[in-house]
């Protein structure tokens, strides 16, 4: 694949086999000269209140999700996802991303 335009989907895994939230998207990748995915997408619908609030603690947590497109169940491929002021997506590949990520919850 050396472009997609289309629906995708962001899913964050809190582990192997749990699933916390999903996220449909609008999404473009394409595949750069040294063969790395990089993508661009927006929020599709834009998330309603309570659905930013869960997206910012998942974002704030660890910005890696899956991305998966129309057909895939699972799989898919690990991006690294920073969001812009103005909504957009940036999305850059995560092949080396281990799955763990150190999370520290202040409870003072």
């Amino acid at each position: 694949m050396d472009r997609f335009a289309g629906q995708g989907r962001l899913a964050w895994w809190a582990n192997h086999s749990m699933c916390l939230e999903m996220y449909d998207i609008d999404i473009t990748v394409a595949v750069d000269p040294i063969g790395r995915r990089r993508a661009t997408g927006r929020h599709a619908p834009a998330l309603d209140s309570m659905q930013r609030e869960g997206w910012d603690f998942l974002m704030e947590m660890d910005p890696h999700f899956s991305v998966t497109f129309p057909g895939e169940e699972r799989g898919g491929f690990m991006v690294r996802v920073v969001e812009a002021e103005d909504g957009t997506l940036t999305l850059t590949e995560a092949p080396d991303w281990d799955g763990s990520a150190n999370v520290t919850f202040d409870l003072t």
